[in-house]
């Protein structure tokens, strides 16, 4: 397997891997004018993107996703709570389901709280094993830190979501597991991120102050000093909802 991260506008990182033998790749989390460089990887890796995915509908940065998807004809995913919500096509992702990359195995988790569509994506390499190798956990969990629970509105009920999305979901993943999130420090998706762009469930487990707190406390502290919302947040939700950055748009 092949893996890149790729540090983006607003404090971002996006990845791209797969499977060079039988050449097949995921692109995830794309913002918006890095499209030649995913399709740049693609040529020098000497594969096809097979899978275009955003973890969820993002509120700080213009997605790219779905201009990459049209631009080499792979499909364009979100979470299936979407449908009715985003005005163009796009495939729906569900729990549990499994995208095949080669011998690279993507599998979904939906993951609620720091947005209703949320999702995390627990990568398997066939080659090396069928344990898990790493999960990109978007905006749900950072390094030393985890999602705001405002963006969609009722932000006390979010984040009871979210303690339980990582209760059961994430933190019952294997502690050696790899996480990638999709932000490190300054961004505006969450207080108190490292400037690490990666982790383990173990590391985060005895050291995220977050993830050791009782359920009240969780919510509390999540809700107590809530960091200004990201700049044009509306406008921004609005395009990725048409799946048109600005410059698409305007053309």
């Amino acid at each position: 397997m092949f893996f890149r991260q790729r540090p983006a506008a607003n404090a971002t990182l996006s990845y791209f891997f797969g499977c060079a033998g039988l050449q097949k790749a995921v692109a995830v989390d794309v913002v918006a004018g890095d499209e030649d460089w995913f399709d740049a990887e693609a040529e020098k890796a000497g594969v096809r993107i097979a899978h275009v995915i955003d973890t969820h509908v993002h509120a700080d940065h213009y997605s790219g996703g779905p201009a990459l998807a049209r631009r080499v004809g792979a499909p364009y995913y979100l979470h299936e709570s979407n449908q009715g919500r985003v005005s163009f096509a796009f495939t729906p992702l569900h729990d549990g389901q499994r995208l095949e990359s080669g011998n690279v195995l993507v599998d979904v988790i939906h993951t609620p709280g720091h947005t209703p569509d949320s999702v995390c994506l627990v990568v398997r390499d066939l080659r090396r094993g069928d344990e898990p190798w790493f999960v990109i956990t978007g905006d749900t969990l950072f390094v030393g830190a985890v999602g705001r629970p405002d963006l969609a509105g009722q932000e006390r009920e979010m984040a009871a979501q979210l303690y339980e999305t990582l209760q059961t979901r994430l933190l019952s993943l294997p502690n050696e597991l790899e996480i990638y999130p999709g932000h490190q420090a300054g961004s505006a998706c969450g207080a108190g991120l490292s400037g690490k762009p990666a982790s383990t469930i173990g590391f985060e487990k005895r050291f995220n102050p977050m993830l050791s707190m009782t359920r009240d406390a969780f919510i509390a502290a999540l809700t107590t000093e809530i960091p200004p919302q990201p700049a044009d947040m509306a406008r921004i939700v609005e395009a990725n909802l048409r799946g048109a950055a600005p410059e698409l748009a305007t053309a």
